[in-house]
C-alpha cells in the first residue's frame, strides 16, 4: 500500500475531488447468507478507511453516495435500517473526522429525512465545521434528474418574478441552483462491484469526469483500492473536449 501512495506523491497529480458510488453491500451480504442490512453495516468500514485514504493521499473532496432518491422505495425495513446506521455514523464518527480534518457536508432533499438522522446528520455538520484536511460530502436523499428538476422550478420562478431574463441563463446561472454549487466538479468516479453505470448521480457534474470501475464489493472496498483508482487517473489525459497532445 505504501508503494501506492509513494506513486501517488511521484506522479503528482492527484484528483482535487472524489466521487464514489458505494455499491455492491447487498450482494457481499447474500453471498455470505447475510441479511443485507449487515452488508450496509460492513460498508461503513470500508467509508472510514477510505476518508483516511483521500486525507493521505491528498484529496481535497470527498463526495459519497450514502442514499439515493431511488433507495426511498426500497422495503420500509430496510429504509429504517438505513437510516438507523446513518445516526450511528454520524454520533460514532463526529469526532474523529474533527480529529483529522474533515468538514462533513450533506447535500440532497433532507426535508424528506426523519426527524433524528436529520437531527444526526446537522450535529455531525456543526461538530466539523472548519476542518481543513478534507471536505466530505455525503449525498443523502440525492437523485441527479431530481436536482437538475428542482434547478430548472427555481429558474423558472426568478424568470416569473423578473429577476432573471432567459437569455442570461448559462452554465454559471444553472450550477448556482444545484447543490453542489460552491464545489469544483468531480475529477475522478470511482464505481464500486463492477456495474458500469452512474445511476442517477451527479448528471450535470460528471460530464467530463474521468470513471474508475472496480468488481470490488464496497465492504470489501479498502485506502488500497482508492489509490489504485487514483494511480489509474494519474495515467489518463483529461482533454475535455479538446484535441490531444501527439
Amino acid at each position: 500500500m505504501s508503494d501506492l501512495l509513494d506513486r501517488i506523491g511521484l506522479n503528482g497529480d492527484v484528483p482535487a475531488h472524489v466521487a464514489i458510488i458505494m455499491d455492491g453491500n447487498g450482494r457481499w451480504a447474500a453471498e455470505r447468507g447475510l441479511p443485507r442490512h449487515l452488508g450496509h453495516r460492513e460498508g461503513m468500514k470500508s467509508v472510514r478507511e477510505t476518508i483516511s485514504g483521500a486525507v493521505e493521499a491528498g484529496v481535497e473532496i470527498l463526495t459519497m453516495f450514502a442514499f439515493s432518491t431511488e433507495n426511498w422505495n426500497r422495503p420500509a425495513q430496510e429504509v429504517s435500517a438505513l437510516m438507523r446506521l446513518l445516526q450511528h455514523y454520524a454520533r460514532r464518527e463526529s469526532d474523529e473526522l474533527r480529529k483529522q480534518g474533515v468538514e462533513v457536508h450533506v447535500l440532497g432533499e433532507l426535508g424528506r429525512v426523519d426527524d433524528a438522522t436529520r437531527a444526526a446528520v446537522d450535529a455531525i455538520v456543526a461538530d466539523t465545521r472548519g476542518g481543513s484536511a478534507l471536505r466530505l460530502n455525503l449525498m443523502i436523499s440525492y437523485g441527479g434528474r431530481e436536482e437538475l428538476v428542482r434547478s430548472a422550478r427555481v429558474l423558472a420562478e426568478r424568470v416569473r418574478r423578473g429577476e432573471l431574463a432567459p437569455e442570461d441563463i448559462d452554465e454559471a446561472v444553472v450550477e448556482d441552483t444545484l447543490f453542489t454549487r460552491d464545489v469544483a466538479a468531480p475529477d475522478l468516479l470511482i464505481r464500486t462491484s463492477g456495474e458500469y453505470r452512474i445511476s442517477n448521480f451527479m448528471l450535470w457534474q460528471l460530464a467530463y469526469t474521468e470513471l474508475h470501475i472496480t468488481p470490488v464489493y464496497w465492504p470489501e472496498f479498502g485506502r488500497e483500492h482508492l489509490f489504485e483508482a487514483i494511480v489509474d487517473y494519474q495515467s489518463r489525459e483529461r482533454r475535455f473536449g479538446r484535441v490531444g497532445s501527439s
